[in-house]
């Protein structure tokens, strides 16, 4: 399964669990890892055959500006879900990064995986 790949987005939201984060955005930096098969668009040349990393780009800042959350954890989980409703996504891997979060750290943050790689379940005979 191929793999689309985003590095380092970075997106401003509000973010954070003490009173003070929740009056001022916060940039956060985003990897994701998105399984699809490019073959076709590859073939074809056509963008409408593979996932659109513009328009995924553009809904991550979207839902950053119209969401808030306590927690990166949260935030990650429910970008996960929005991600892989609105675009053919089987499986993403998410890293979020909150810089300058913690002292003599560059950033802290977290990784999820979300759903099933396709040659995961061909492995096992399914």
């Amino acid at each position: 399964m191929d793999r689309i790949l985003i590095e380092a987005l970075a997106v401003d939201t509000v973010i954070g669990a003490y009173d003070w984060e929740r009056s001022i955005q916060q940039s956060l930096s985003l990897d994701l890892a998105l399984a699809t098969d490019i073959r076709s668009a590859a073939a074809t040349d056509d963008l409408l055959l593979t996932l659109d990393y513009a328009a995924i780009c553009q809904r991550i800042q979207q839902f950053a500006d119209t969401h808030q959350f306590a927690l990166v954890e949260t935030f990650a989980e429910r970008l996960a879900e929005c991600l892989r409703t609105e675009f053919p996504i089987t499986w993403l891997r998410l890293t979020v990064r909150k810089p300058g979060a913690v002292p003599n750290a560059a950033s802290v943050g977290l990784e999820i995986t979300r759903g099933v790689l396709p040659e995961a379940t061909q492995e096992l005979g399914t």
